[in-house]
């Protein structure tokens, strides 16, 4: 068991270090390291399968932090069990180009499965990454030979268990009876305001169990009974599991363990001092490791090794009994789409009457499933609505786990957050849809997703005013400056259903972060391209669709999604009038701003100040591609409830209202 002196050593030398790393820094948070640390060892060092040496290796356990204030904690284990984070950059904790920034970032600290800082996040990372594990196991484990096969272990704070994500990805991972989820919860009782008691005093335990979550309650500073919980959630098969770790925040400091000072200050000097004397440490320097200590946790390299070296035998023995599946596998690791996917994607003929675009994505992505078959993904309760469903294709569900349709429920925050840990984890490429108007409810995950360059797809439908008349509650009007406003992440709302097939191209090309589609409710022209410019112009971002004749130009019209058809409109009505008009269509102002200068000023000539933007939605933003002399057709107010025909005439969304503005804007840049 755990409770031997070199083990409270190990214990005490991730306190320490902690402790140490944050007073540096003169700043950070001491307390959940120092409270949570004995389950954090008994974890890392009893039934954690990884390998230090190959942080990526497939069949690692994965681990999240999702209470990532905490970071030192995890940050200490990795520099302890041999990973490539050496103790100098533990003393440069919180440091401009450290490796140990404030809360955990993926891509930047070898060893960290996800970024966590935003309380709750990580919490539904975690269900992703079960979902993922579950997908990928009952998809090639054979009964002669298991290949996926790992835990997802999570460490939880009070913090991760108010918000309301956790609520709606805990709902989820009992529903679905993920067996291979196991969280540990820092239950300290204390929160930054002071005593939980303040604002958190519902029976947390009981809340889980009504989630259909396998429950334990133990205390946090006994290391045997908490090995002993985690083997007994191990053999939970059929639920998720949560074991309540009664600790002690701050543990060891004598005047602000069990108290909220402990949570986000540093300690200070004095204080560490007489910490470390109550822990009984043997050097009062700062990040000092005792060799027996580093000896016992570098023990995780051999093993790590060892286990690596296991699978990939077994990994080599099940190549020759299932060969396909074997070749599968490997592609679906890999991260990249199979040879010749592209040829899926479906090309629409001409039609005047044409479709929504969301009709158009359903029927790309029932395309691309069959190129696809990693392809997986599901809507927040609204399948029929966002045309999400793989047709013919089984349900992810409790009893069928390798199946490809997800039912999220309504739980926006949820699904978003849960679709990053399916692509964290790897092997799957995870979409989630939703109506745009419900995208507030995913922007923390959003972000995240933008932020950890993952490479999820989000599909929003129901994207303007042409909602009609469930009003302004679904109208979406500042939803895409939003969205736009989120660094990577590439927004595009395609006008016809050739640009989005187009679309989606560009999204599952997209590796290094998060793809959106903008999709509409009502139906749409698929244009005649003849003599158009090709769809396949989305992914430049913006692409001329129609010019004029003459040498010269006098006005531009730029376009998105459902108004491009009214530009297209004003665009015959200015040309019999003589007056050179070019549209552009531009479904993603972030693919067109990678493009070159070149390009850039192509499509949108620096010497034409004569332009109309055109979006049913708010202006802000649309300056950079008007200038100081073009005018938009824009909503800056919201919505109403009525037909789509009445609102887009009583909001100046009609091939008049461009045609008057674009002649007052040509007069205006002529004087």
């Amino acid at each position: 068991m755990s409770n031997t002196p070199l083990d409270q050593l190990c214990v005490n030398t991730i306190r320490t270090l902690a402790i140490d790393g944050i007073q540096q820094a003169n700043s950070g948070h001491p307390g959940l390291p120092m409270g949570i640390a004995d389950g954090a060892y008994v974890l890392w060092t009893k039934f954690l399968r990884h390998n230090p040496g190959n942080p990526d290796w497939t069949n690692r356990d994965r681990f999240i932090l999702s209470a990532g204030h905490g970071s030192m904690l995890l940050y200490s284990l990795l520099h302890l069990t041999g990973y490539d984070l050496p103790l100098e950059e533990l003393k440069q904790f919180r440091q401009w180009g450290s490796l140990t920034p404030g809360h955990p970032e993926y891509g930047v600290t070898p060893g960290v499965e996800a970024t966590t800082g935003p309380l709750g996040q990580g919490f539904a990372n975690g269900v992703g990454m079960a979902i993922a594990e579950a997908f990928l196991a009952a998809t090639f484990n054979k009964p002669d030979h298991t290949i996926i096969d790992h835990y997802t272990y999570v460490i939880v704070s009070d913090g991760d268990l108010m918000e309301g994500v956790s609520h709606e990805a805990a709902s989820m991972a009992g529903h679905m009876k993920l067996g291979k989820l196991i969280y540990l919860y820092d239950d300290n009782y204390i929160s930054i305001d002071g005593s939980t008691e303040l604002a958190f005093t519902e029976d947390r335990m009981k809340r889980f169990e009504s989630y259909n979550w396998h429950v334990q309650q133990v205390d946090g500073h006994d290391r045997s009974a908490i090995e002993s919980a985690i083997k007994t959630a191990q053999t939970v098969t059929d639920q998720p599991s949560i074991i309540a770790c009664r600790t002690t925040i701050g543990y060891g400091s004598p005047n602000k363990a069990n108290t909220s000072g402990v949570h986000g200050s540093p300690l200070g000097a004095d204080e560490i001092k007489l910490t470390k004397e109550a822990l009984d440490w043997p050097s009062q320097e700062p990040f000092h490791i005792p060799a027996e200590a580093l000896t016992e946790f570098r023990t995780a390299v051999t093993q790590g090794e060892t286990l690596e070296t296991e699978w990939k035998s077994a990994l080599d023995a099940y190549a020759k009994a299932y060969p396909t599946e074997a070749d599968q596998l490997r592609q679906f690791l890999s991260g990249e789409l199979p040879s010749g996917w592209e040829e899926a994607l479906p090309v629409f003929p001409a039609d005047a009457k044409g479709m929504a675009t969301r009709a158009a994505s359903g029927k790309t992505l029932n395309a691309i499933a069959a190129a696809i078959p990693n392809f997986i993904g599901g809507s927040a309760d609204l399948a029929p609505s966002t045309n999400t469903f793989l047709n013919g294709l089984p349900a992810f569900a409790n009893d069928t786990f390798a199946g490809r349709n997800f039912h999220f429920g309504v739980r926006e925050h949820g699904m978003s957050s849960v679709l990053n840990g399916m692509a964290l984890h790897g092997g799957v490429i995870p979409y989630g849809a939703t109506f745009l108007v419900f995208s507030d409810y995913s922007r923390p995950a959003l972000r995240m997703a933008a932020f950890s360059h993952i490479p999820a797809i989000f599909v929003f439908t129901h994207d303007s005013i042409g909602v009609g008349e469930d009003g302004p509650t679904h109208q979406p009007v500042e939803h895409l400056a939003a969205l736009r406003a989120i660094p990577n992440l590439t927004v595009i709302r395609p006008a016809d259903a050739n640009e989005t097939a187009q679309a989606w191209k560009v999204a599952l090309e997209k590796r290094n972060g998060p793809t959106v589609l903008i999709l509409t409710r009502q139906a749409l022209p698929t244009y005649d391209r003849t003599n158009m410019g090709s769809a396949d112009g989305v992914a430049k971002g913006a692409y001329v669709l129609l010019d004029s004749d003459k040498v010269y130009l006098d006005v531009i019209l730029i376009a998105t999604g459902s108004e491009l058809n009214l530009a297209i409109g004003a665009y015959a009505k200015l040309t019999e009038q003589g007056i050179a008009t070019r549209v552009v269509s531009m479904p993603s102002w972030e693919l067109f701003e990678k493009q070159s200068d070149s390009y850039r000023n192509k499509v949108l000539p620096p010497n034409v100040k004569a332009r109309i933007g055109i979006e049913a939605a708010c202006s802000m933003g649309w300056r950079q591609w008007l200038g100081d002399q073009g005018s938009m057709i824009g909503l800056d107010r919201f919505g109403a409830s009525a037909p789509v025909s009445k609102l887009y005439e009583q909001f100046g969304f009609t091939t008049d209202n461009i045609v008057l503005r674009a002649l007052s804007v040509i007069d205006k840049s002529k004087r």
